[in-house]
């Protein structure tokens, strides 16, 4: 069953991933416009901060969790072939627009999977199933943008949008197979008290609250270098696109890692893993400016992710330890929203930064902002923490799966 599961979230999250990526290069190609990328990225991800807890209350409550996934990608398809037509060929603004209906269900992919690992994984096998969904996360980042900017080079930018539509259709099967789980949480609450219950848990839970301060953080940067780095390659003497290929060499380190240091989260506290790895990853880019050369760069990259493998295990370590199972659900995909939306943000920053400071700078501004997360995921856990209160939550029943 987690086979199946593994396929139907990597095929999803591949698509996301080349999302992102794809919509910067068809923007850049067809309008020259680093503002206008810039705010397309955001529109796609900002509307994930408002549907991501309204999506999670959701999930927690519903047993058609199937339904929900497989419509999130339906959407994703036609809004992509719909920006073939639009993009360089109408106004500006149907763009960023287009993008932010696909971005409404964008929760589902990044949080709306993982919520369903502790119904489907017995407790003692969490950490690995843990591994392999960071695994998944990180093949999902490394063949997106490696295959956006593969499609857009060899072929064009415009097959690298129809892919990314056949991957919906592809994952749409996929998700068909899933299982149907049982709603985790009874709807005895209103609505929007079960949304603010997700809030209200991730704000007043320290070990929690640091994990999500200092992974947020960290995807606001993520969002900043997505418009830095192909605005780069220029420096270094190549297209575009080629930052598909950094990109790819970071998470394989990062996968590297994260498969290999998983079980990290069981040994050490899952948040201090967080807030270490990210710190360090942070340290290690402020050697990107330094290379001279697209090969360096490349090998950097790789360096670079092997630092940052650790985090994601140990965030989806830190929601299932410090959260019961009727709130899976709303943590997830309000974190993820969260980190959507801060990546949103990170975008549409340095859509104005880059062209003014010029993309080294930027990269060490990227470098600061990542230590900076770690600082501030500290200071959260540190600020009004109660040490009595009860922060791990103990399952006890076995998942009907395995």
């Amino acid at each position: 069953m987690l086979v199946r599961y593994l396929t139907a979230a990597t095929l999803a999250r591949v698509g996301a991933e080349m999302v992102v990526f794809t919509l910067v290069l068809l923007v850049l190609e067809r309008t020259d416009n680093p503002a206008l990328a810039g705010l397309t990225g955001a529109a796609y991800a900002l509307p994930a901060i408002v549907t991501g807890p309204l999506l999670g209350a959701w999930l927690d409550r519903t047993a058609h969790r199937r339904t929900a996934l497989a419509l999130s990608q339906a959407v994703l398809g036609l809004v992509m072939i719909t920006m073939l037509a639009v993009v360089g060929r109408s106004a500006h603004w149907p763009v960023p627009v287009l993008a932010a209906i696909a971005g409404t269900t964008l929760p589902l992919v990044s949080g709306g999977f993982t919520s369903m690992l502790p119904s489907l994984v017995r407790r003692e096998r969490l950490p690995r199933a843990n591994s392999l969904e960071a695994a998944s996360f990180g093949v999902a980042t490394i063949a997106g943008p490696a295959a956006a900017a593969t499609i857009a080079a060899v072929v064009s930018v415009e097959a690298a949008v129809l892919a990314i539509a056949g991957l919906a259709m592809l994952s749409i099967l996929a998700i068909s197979r899933l299982p149907v789980l049982p709603a985790a949480a009874q709807a005895h609450d209103p609505f929007l008290s079960s949304v603010l219950g997700g809030l209200k848990h991730l704000a007043r839970t320290p070990r929690l609250r640091a994990s999500t301060v200092t992974s947020t953080l960290l995807m606001g940067v993520v969002g900043m270098l997505l418009i830095t780095l192909p605005l780069h390659m220029a420096s270094l003497g190549m297209p575009r696109s080629a930052a598909g290929y950094v990109w790819a060499a970071l998470e394989l380190g990062s996968v590297t890692t994260a498969l290999l240091l998983g079980r990290l989260s069981t040994r050490w506290r899952p948040e201090y893993v967080v807030m270490l790895s990210v710190a360090a990853y942070g340290l290690a880019f402020t050697a990107w400016p330094l290379a001279g050369s697209f090969a360096v760069l490349v090998v950097l990259a790789a360096g670079t992710g092997f630092l940052d493998g650790p985090m994601i295990p140990a965030m989806f370590a830190a929601r299932q330890q410090y959260s019961p199972l009727e709130l899976q659900g709303r943590v997830s995909t309000t974190a993820a929203s969260l980190r959507v939306g801060a990546a949103a943000l990170g975008q549409a920053a340095a859509g104005v930064l880059v062209p003014a400071v010029g993309t080294r700078v930027a990269l060490l501004v990227i470098a600061g902002c990542l230590v900076g997360a770690s600082g501030l995921g500290y200071l959260a856990l540190k600020i009004g923490r109660n040490p009595e209160a009860p922060e791990e939550f103990v399952r006890t029943e076995s998942a009907p799966w395995t």
